[in-house]
C-alpha cells in the first residue's frame, strides 16, 4: 500500500512522517540541529545542516517502514516559516546560515521604516505587521551585509528562499518555487493580488530576480530524486498553515492553536482578509486550484522554548517531558509569573524591545514554581491572542482544537482551558502540522478524494474542560497582564 511522505522542518529538529490514508502515523523520524546565538537578540541556522538533518530522516523514515521511493505517492512539505536563506544558483551553497524567525537584528530597520511612514503601506497589502519577525527585512540584511551579495542577486545569481524553497531546490536538483502561505509572511507579497509586489520590493530594496515562483500549496510543483526512483513534490505550507489544514478546519470561523516552539492561532475566514483592530495578522491560509483562503494568525513567539530554556539554559529538568511532574509538584504558581520574551513579544502586543523577566519572587519560591510560570506563561499568551481574535473576527470560539508537542502536557492542556473558559479538544492525531502537508499532496494526486476525507479522519483524541471559577481565572490574567507591562521596552 502506497504511503504519502511529509517532511516537517522545523525550528529545532526536522522529522519525516508517513501516513496511511485513515491519516495514521506509520513511521517518524527525527534528528534536532544547532541552534546558533552569535550575538544577543541573533538567532541563525545553518542551512546545510538543515538539509542534511532533512535528508537524513527522510531516508530514515523510508528504512523504518521497509518501503522503497516507489511506494510512496507524493511528498508534502512543511516549514519554519519565515526563517530566510540566501544561496548560489550555481553551485546550491548558501552565502551565510539562515537567519531565523526569532532574530531581533533587523528591529531598528523596521523602525526606521515605520518612522517613515511606510507601515501603512506594508499592513495594507501583506496583512502583517512591520516587524522583525518576517522575512523581507532578513533579506534585506543579508543583501546589504554578505560582501557582494547585492551586485551577485541583481545578476540573477542568488536565490532567496523561506525553509520551504530551500529543501525543495535540494530535493528537485534545482526548482525554485515556494506557496502563498509561505510567501505571505515575507512582507514582499501582495496577498490580495497573490503575486510579489513591485512597491515593497523597492522599499525594502530587493531584486525581484531572487524570488522563488508562486505555485500552488496543493499541486506537484517538482519531482524529488530519490534512491531508485522520483516522487512528486504536491504539498507545500507553512507549518501553522498546515496545522490548520491538518485540524481539519476547513471551514471559516473554525480555529487551532499550535503548541511548538512558539504557540500560533489561526482561525480559518475563508475567501477573504479580515483586518485586525488587535495587532493580529490576517496571512493566507493555503491556494488550491485558483481559490486562496485566508486565515486571522495571532503569533507567540515563545512557548516551547521555554521548556528548553528551564533544560538547556538552567538545568532545572533533564529532558522537556520532565517539566509536567515539576510544575505539578507545587499547587499553584506561588505569585511567580515568568515572561519569556527572550525574542521580544509577538501578538497582541509587537514589542521587540521587551525581554524574558521573572516577576514575583520570594524565599519561598522552588524550582517547581518556576517549571509552573513557565507552563502557564504559554497558556497565558495564548488565552491573550484568542481573546484579540474573537474581538476581530466578532464571535466567540466554542472550542480550541490544539496540537504540536506541548499537547502531551496535560498540566498545560487543562490550565489553558481553565484560562479560556471553553473546551481544549487534542486530536488522536497530534502531528497535525505533517499531516496538513501530507494532505494538501495527497489531494493533489488523488490519494484522497476531498475535503471529506480529511473531514472524516479527524478524531477527538481527549476533551479538557473548563474547572476554574471565572473570578480565578481573571485574576491569573490580571497577574500576568501586570507581569507584561513591566517586561515590556527593556532592551
Amino acid at each position: 500500500m502506497s504511503l504519502m511522505l511529509a517532511l516537517d522542518q522545523g525550528t529545532t529538529s526536522s522529522r519525516a512522517i508517513l501516513f496511511d490514508r485513515a491519516g495514521s502515523i506509520r513511521a517518524v523520524a527525527q534528528r534536532e540541529f544547532a541552534q546558533l546565538f552569535p550575538q544577543p537578540g541573533w538567532v541563525e541556522h545553518d542551512p546545510m545542516e538543515i538539509w542534511a538533518s532533512q535528508s537524513g530522516v527522510m531516508a530514515e523514515v523510508l528504512a523504518k517502514a521497509a518501503i522503497a521511493p516507489a511506494d510512496v505517492a507524493a511528498i508534502g512539505i512543511t516549514n519554519q516559516r519565515e526563517t530566510t536563506v540566501l544561496w548560489e544558483r550555481a553551485t546550491g551553497r548558501p552565502v551565510a546560515n539562515a537567519i531565523v524567525w526569532q532574530d531581533r537584528r533587523t528591529a531598528p530597520l523596521c523602525d526606521a521604516l515605520r518612522a517613515s511612514g511606510q507601515e501603512p503601506t506594508f499592513v495594507r497589502k501583506t496583512g502583517l505587521v512591520l516587524d522583525a519577525y518576517f522575512s523581507g527585512t532578513k533579506l534585506k540584511w543579508l543583501l546589504d551585509n554578505v560582501p557582494h551579495a547585492r551586485a551577485r542577486a541583481e545578476r540573477g545569481e542568488l536565490a532567496f528562499g523561506t525553509v520551504d524553497s530551500w529543501l525543495i531546490w535540494n530535493l528537485s536538483g534545482g526548482a525554485h518555487v515556494t506557496d502563498p502561505s509561505n510567501a505571505s509572511r515575507t512582507l514582499l507579497f501582495d496577498i490580495h493580488r497573490g503575486e510579489w509586489d513591485d512597491e515593497l520590493l523597492g522599499l525594502l530594496d530587493v531584486p525581484r530576480a531572487v524570488l522563488p515562483e508562486v505555485v500552488a500549496s496543493s499541486g506537484v510543483c517538482a519531482h524529488a530524486a530519490l534512491a531508485g526512483g522520483t516522487v512528486p513534490i504536491a504539498g507545500i505550507a507553512g507549518d501553522q498553515q498546515a496545522a490548520l489544514f491538518g485540524q481539519a478546519c476547513l471551514e471559516p470561523g473554525l480555529a487551532k492553536n499550535t503548541y511548538g516552539t512558539g504557540c500560533f492561532l489561526l482561525l480559518n475566514t475563508g475567501r477573504s482578509a479580515v483586518w485586525s483592530q488587535n495587532h493580529l495578522l490576517a496571512t493566507v491560509a493555503w491556494k488550491r486550484g485558483n481559490t486562496t483562503e485566508y486565515a486571522l494568525e495571532g503569533s507567540v513567539f515563545i512557548a516551547g522554548a521555554v521548556v528548553q530554556w528551564l533544560r538547556d539554559g538552567l538545568k532545572i529538568i533533564r529532558s522537556a517531558p520532565e517539566v509536567e511532574a515539576l510544575a505539578a509538584s507545587v499547587p499553584d504558581n506561588g505569585g511567580v509569573y515568568l515572561v519569556p520574551a527572550f525574542a521580544g513579544l509577538g501578538a497582541p502586543h509587537w514589542d521587540g524591545y521587551a525581554r524574558g523577566a521573572i516577576f514575583g519572587l520570594t524565599r519561598g519560591a522552588t524550582a517547581g514554581h518556576l517549571a509552573r510560570a513557565a507552563l502557564e506563561a504559554i497558556a497565558f499568551q495564548s488565552a491573550e491572542v484568542l481573546r484579540a481574535m474573537e474581538s476581530d473576527a466578532g464571535l466567540k470560539l466554542s472550542e480550541l482544537r490544539v496540537d504540536g508537542g506541548a499537547t502531551m502536557n496535560n498540566l498545560l492542556m487543562q490550565f489553558q482551558a481553565d484560562l479560556l473558559g471553553v473546551p481544549v479538544v487534542r486530536p488522536k492525531v497530534a502531528e497535525t502540522t505533517a499531516l496538513g502537508a501530507a494532505y494538501l499532496a495527497g489531494l493533489a494526486v488523488g490519494y484522497w478524494r476531498d475535503d471529506g476525507d480529511v473531514t472524516t479522519n479527524w478524531q477527538v483524541g481527549q476533551r479538557f474542560e473548563p474547572a476554574m471559577s471565572r473570578d480565578r481565572a481573571a485574576s491569573l490574567m490580571a497577574g500576568w497582564s501586570k507581569a507584561v507591562e513591566r517586561a515590556k521596552r527593556w532592551a
